[in-house]
């Protein structure tokens, strides 16, 4: 079952994991830029910032955003199912929760600027 992931390709760190995930070729995931990307928008039904504020995909016609979103990205690649096999249960989840929710509002802080692009 393919997934679509809509990422932030002008922030560095996002778009270095990305490119990182897609070397490793996988045909179950489609990887959509959300910069200035208004058919992102439509599809997801999010506005700019919130998908400026964290990583979303959609699976089965769900939106599924943030930390949980990773998880059904490392699902999807073999080199990194561990993660979610380890990331799945609820001890660790919470961890990889809250991780990545600072890291998610720092890097929001950092790409801000895109809103006013987008205005």
């Amino acid at each position: 079952m393919k997934i679509k992931v809509f990422y932030n390709k002008s922030c560095n760190i996002c778009k270095t994991e990305i490119d990182h995930y897609k070397g490793l070729e996988n045909k179950d995931i489609s990887w959509v830029d959300i910069v200035n990307n208004k058919s992102a928008q439509k599809i997801t039904s999010k506005s700019y910032q919130e998908l400026i504020r964290r990583l979303h995909i959609i699976k089965e016609n769900k939106v599924i955003s943030g930390s949980k979103a990773f998880l059904e990205i490392w699902k999807r690649i073999p080199r990194y199912r561990f993660l979610y096999n380890l990331f799945k249960l609820k001890f660790f989840y919470v961890f990889l929760f809250v991780f990545y929710e600072i890291a998610a509002f720092l890097l929001f802080i950092k790409n801000k600027k895109l809103l006013k692009r987008n205005e």
